[in-house]
């Protein structure tokens, strides 16, 4: 501002102080653009650009005592964190070790994925969701109204 007050007086340059000021302005939502996609990724529930939901989805898997893992969501919470939020179908017979399956598998996606905000809801292999999405749901809620279940 200093150079365009400068100008002014030097040279009676009046536009150069609504050309400098938009400059200015020109270069501050320039950088603030670098920005605003993390904001807006957390702000609408996205997913971690740096998670991939098939990688995340296998490790839960390969937990032993795992039957199946379907509605899986990953969200960004804050800058620095991710959340999960899933159905974790426990094996048959394995009812009585649920609580520490669902240990293993937090354990697994904190050490693998950095992930320590977990949501698990527990499913018995036996009254698991029928035809439930592996990730996310067709009904694209977070958390869907409602899902068939086994009898």
């Amino acid at each position: 501002m200093i150079f365009a007050g400068t100008l002014i007086i030097l040279y009676d340059w009046q536009l150069i102080d609504p050309l400098v000021t938009l400059l200015i302005a020109g270069y501050i939502l320039w950088m603030s653009f670098g920005e605003i996609g993390g904001v807006i990724r957390i702000l609408m529930l996205g997913s971690p650009e740096d998670l991939k939901a098939g990688e995340v989805l296998g490790a839960m898997q390969n937990v032993d005592g795992v039957a199946g893992v379907h509605h899986l969501h990953l969200w960004q919470m804050q800058e620095h964190q991710a959340a999960l939020d899933a159905h974790l179908v426990i094996d048959a017979g394995r009812w009585g070790d649920a609580d520490a399956i669902k240990q293993a598998v937090k354990d697994r996606l904190k050490e693998s994925f950095g992930l320590s905000h977990t949501t698990l809801e527990m499913e018995c292999s036996i009254h698991a969701c029928v035809g439930a999405e592996a990730i996310g749901d067709d009904t694209g809620t977070l958390h869907p109204a409602g899902h068939h279940h086994h009898d």
